[in-house]
């Protein structure tokens, strides 16, 4: 049997859906069915960009039929030839399409892994566009009451601001993978996040930041009796006396060591800046005395 011809199916399925005085009514059936078929041959021949524009055709025909499952699907295999094409804007808007269309169908698994695989893809990239893409797909499965399956997706995100430099973002990430592991008794989960958390600050050299997250997550009661805890709150003092040994002690025991890698790698860093000047800070605070006729 002969191998088709895919350019030639390309232009008998265009035919097909152009109405002409003969053809009242496009035939989409017949014609998604021979995109698909031209997809297919082009993406084996390694002609991609091509392979890609049949299997959009072949995606938007899915849709035409009410069939928004396998329009999503075209549309994911168009995505991952962009990816090969490196056409990221468009990995990004396929693969955001197919999110959309799982989602016609009540599917928000597939959905979220599609945004995901759109993440992961720019992650190089277009990183600003990765970490909304993971938060997104977060908010997904969330939604879905699937928190469990956000953890690794909220460590992706703080990864990627990590290597921004943007440790704000990095440790609201951690923060929010810890609200997530609470809402389904997570504890260790939400712990080692909340320690994270913690740790992203000391690495951006935010003591006074550090030190709010930790009186705030402090008022979780399982976070107040964890390990987790009692390393934050020795690293905290660790700053405060400007014992650098201890940090560096701290900072390889095994609680730091059960943490997400990112993390890891950050903690292995401390300290990252002057902590001799937080001991003056601290010194100055205990010598001031309290002026009672100063009411200011």
């Amino acid at each position: 049997m002969p191998v088709s011809d895919p350019e030639k199916l390309i232009a008998k399925a265009d035919k097909l859906t152009k109405l002409s005085l003969t053809r009242w009514s496009a035939d989409w059936r017949n014609a998604t069915l021979l995109y698909e078929e031209a997809a297919n041959l082009f993406r084996v021949a390694k002609k991609n960009e091509k392979a890609k524009e049949a299997f959009e055709k072949a995606s938007k025909g899915q849709e035409m039929l009410s069939s928004p499952w396998d329009a999503a699907k075209d549309m994911e295999s168009a995505a991952a030839l962009a990816k090969e094409l490196g056409n990221w804007n468009e990995v990004s808007d396929f693969y955001r399409r197919a999110s959309e269309l799982y989602m016609e169908c009540g599917r928000p698994q597939p959905a979220s892994d599609a945004l995901v695989k759109a993440a992961r893809a720019l992650e190089d990239t277009i990183p600003d566009a990765a970490v909304q893409l993971y938060n997104e797909a977060s908010a997904i499965l969330e939604e879905d009451g699937k928190e469990q399956m956000t953890f690794d997706l909220y460590c992706a995100a703080s990864s990627v601001y990590v290597k921004l430099e943007n440790y704000s973002a990095a440790a609201t990430s951690l923060l929010q993978l810890g609200l997530a592991a609470d809402k389904c008794n997570a504890t260790n989960s939400q712990c080692k996040a909340y320690l994270g958390a913690i740790i992203v600050y000391l690495y951006a050299h935010d003591f006074k930041q550090a030190e709010k997250c930790y009186n705030d997550c402090s008022q979780v009661d399982a976070f107040l009796r964890s390990d987790q805890n009692h390393c934050a709150s020795k690293l905290l003092s660790a700053y405060t006396e400007g014992d650098i040994e201890e940090i560096k002690r701290l900072a390889q025991s095994s609680t730091v060591s059960n943490l997400d890698h990112v993390v890891i790698k950050l903690a292995r860093k401390l300290p990252t800046g002057d902590v001799s000047a937080l001991k003056t800070d601290a010194a100055k605070e205990e010598e001031e005395p309290l002026d009672e006729d100063d009411l200011t």
